[in-house]
């Protein structure tokens, strides 16, 4: 259900050396005719040493899929505001899935948090949100989803290293290209991950000498756990508390850009809505996912990890949140936030932002980390509460 964690999948290609781009890439272009691109792949992973029958088998079934074109081009879930985004992703029943499989799997998770330092919650979440614990693992066939991806000229960079990568699970025996099924954009598994990832931190957590993704929830846990604490996590940390902004506050400082003390934050009126925050030393950020009016919260360092996994904000900030919410944390309190832009409203207000000179990360009506830095910026040189949540009234003084 995600978009594709573009920087991260393109950080695990190039690490994983032995099936990193060769010099001659350049020599298999996007776009043109498929059969002559095929082709070109089929050299390349030939170059990379597998032997050319587990090449002709691998390509014998595949071709190209309209259908993740148009999946690619359309992903308008992601631009739903945090309050609607979370509230539809996060059921009762979701929670009390979790909660029972926490119980159930106590010790696996209990192991993925000793060997990797990530706690359960968070494994949960993810589990939850990618594939509904394992029930929905995609139902597009992976090959020829990597393949189509790689064509495309619009990120033939991160997907064509992809293809190779599952070639060579291929030959590794972990996969059938003619069966494997997973996301629009080539993930695997209860846990969503992309060949080269697979690769390079796979585990095979149930020792059955081979890395199932799609049917182990042992080999699915231990490899997310250690996906986690590859792109950073830190263990024994926090990852995010909600909290109560005071009256005045100087908005500016608010959002990713920002870094303060826990103590700096508090001093400043920022109080814990439940709970306790952590130690007062510790570097923080403080984040209104709609703006001064709604909701908002105190993100860390493990926070920003997850990003790594997932590259939408509204995604990654729900993720964190039901993870707390596993752990026992309230329902956060939606207060009143201000109405926010549609699709169209967000693309007009990216092309006005990018014609002042701010960078927004391209017109795709996505409200993304460049254009709430963007309007944040804007908003304080106009006068209005710079929080980083665009406003029908912000289109119109633009």
């Amino acid at each position: 259900m995600r978009p594709v964690r573009f920087a991260a999948a393109l950080a695990g290609v190039l690490a994983f050396s032995a099936l990193a781009m060769p010099a001659n890439a350049q020599s298999v272009p996007c776009g043109g005719n498929f059969n002559a691109f095929i082709d070109g792949l089929r050299s390349e992973a030939m170059g990379q040493g597998i032997p050319r029958d587990v090449v002709d088998r691998f390509f014998r079934s595949v071709s190209r899929d309209q259908r993740v074109i148009d999946r690619d081009r359309g992903q308008g879930f992601f631009t739903r505001p945090f309050v609607d985004f979370s509230r539809q992703l996060i059921s009762q029943n979701r929670l009390d899935r979790g909660r029972r499989m926490a119980q159930q799997q106590s010790a696996l998770f209990a192991r993925a948090e000793r060997e990797y330092g990530v706690p359960p919650a968070i494994m949960l979440s993810f589990l939850a949100f990618e594939t509904d614990y394992g029930s929905f693992q995609g139902d597009f066939n992976t090959a020829n989803a990597l393949v189509t991806l790689a064509h495309d000229c619009r990120r033939p960079e991160l997907f064509r290293p992809q293809v190779i990568a599952m070639i060579e699970l291929y030959r590794r025996g972990q996969l059938d290209p003619a069966t494997t099924q997973g996301a629009w954009a080539g993930e695997i598994g209860m846990v969503q991950m992309l060949p080269s990832d697979i690769l390079r931190l796979g585990v095979d957590g149930d020792g059955d000498g081979r890395v199932d993704l799609r049917g182990s929830l042992a080999d699915a846990v231990m490899s997310g756990a250690r996906l986690i604490q590859d792109h950073g996590w830190r263990r024994g940390e926090p990852w995010l508390h909600e909290v109560r902004i005071p009256q005045g506050l100087d908005l500016s400082r608010t959002g990713l850009r920002t870094e303060l003390t826990v103590s700096e934050w508090q001093r400043l009126g920022v109080q814990p809505r439940h709970g306790s925050l952590p130690s007062g030393t510790m570097r923080a950020s403080v984040i209104l996912p709609q703006g001064h009016r709604g909701p908002a919260f105190m993100i860390f360092h493990n926070f920003r990890t997850l990003f790594e996994w997932n590259q939408s904000f509204t995604y990654v900030v729900t993720a964190a949140y039901f993870a707390t919410r596993l752990q026992g944390a309230p329902v956060f309190d939606a207060g009143n936030p201000q109405q926010g832009l549609s699709r169209d409203q967000m693309r007009e207000l990216q092309r006005r932002l990018q014609a002042r000179g701010f960078d927004t990360g391209g017109t795709t009506g996505i409200l993304g980390a460049n254009t709430r830095a963007a309007v944040q910026d804007i908003q304080a040189q106009l006068g209005l509460p710079a929080d980083g949540w665009p406003t029908p009234e912000l289109l119109r003084r633009l």
